[in-house]
């Protein structure tokens, strides 16, 4: 079984979405039937993020961290103890494609490492957008760590040590880990996930703070672009 599972806080007006993305890639002709488990880790949610996972069929774990790297934490082990052999990750605000399960897992290595792209730039101006163009090296070996568009191996996960309870770079934090544990990586520019450039943020410091930082620079600094520091092999 394949387990995906996705960190939530409040996340109503967009998570419908995101679910709806994973069933289409739970349901690609490459995965042969394989069960595919989708586990929404609610953490503190207000809203009614809650009621749309369970209209649209995804497990759920409830808590009351306000703490990303708990919320994924808590949905891999539900995934762990109903016998996932991969755990994906995505985000709420994100859309998978439809090959991103299958592509994943045929990645031929315990780690899959993916990048992402934003469609919804909003009110950033193109010089951002550029920026963005230029630090989001869209190759393989790219060495970019994205929440919205990463896998392993259930055994590698474990062996790792999981998650951390960190607010900000968990998933920084679990590729040092696997890395530390002998886990092979896959740093691959395809599949792309699809993400929110929204100026709200869910975790400090996390995507959404990246490109407040990067239209402060571009349009405070003026300067040439430095590309931002990447996971060295």
């Amino acid at each position: 079984m394949i387990a995906v599972i996705v960190p939530a806080h409040n996340e109503g007006p967009v998570i419908a979405r995101c679910l709806a993305s994973i069933r289409s890639a739970a349901s690609h002709p490459g995965l042969h039937g394989e069960a595919v488990l989708t586990v929404v880790a609610l953490d503190d949610c207000s809203d009614d993020t809650a009621a749309i996972c369970a209209g649209q069929g995804a497990t759920t774990v409830a808590m009351d961290a306000r703490c990303v790297g708990t919320a994924r934490a808590a949905a891999a082990t539900l995934a762990l103890a109903r016998g996932a052999r991969w755990i994906a990750n995505t985000d709420a605000d994100s859309i998978v494609p439809a090959d991103w399960l299958c592509q994943q897992t045929r990645c031929g290595a315990d780690v899959f490492c993916g990048v992402v792209e934003v469609v919804d730039w909003l009110d950033y101006p193109d010089a951002v957008r550029r920026a963005f163009a230029c630090r989001e090296r869209a190759e393989d070996g790219h060495r970019h760590i994205h929440g919205a568009n990463l896998g392993m191996r259930a055994a590698a996960y474990t062996a790792a040590g999981g998650f951390a309870p960190l607010c900000t770079g968990e998933d920084v934090a679990l590729i040092h880990a696997l890395r530390n544990a002998g886990a092979s990586i896959a740093w691959l520019a395809q599949p792309v996930v699809t993400t929110s450039a929204r100026r709200s943020s869910k975790a400090p410091q996390g995507f959404s703070g990246f490109l407040r930082a990067l239209e402060r620079e571009v349009m405070e600094a003026g300067a040439a672009l430095v590309p931002t520091q990447a996971l060295q092999p």
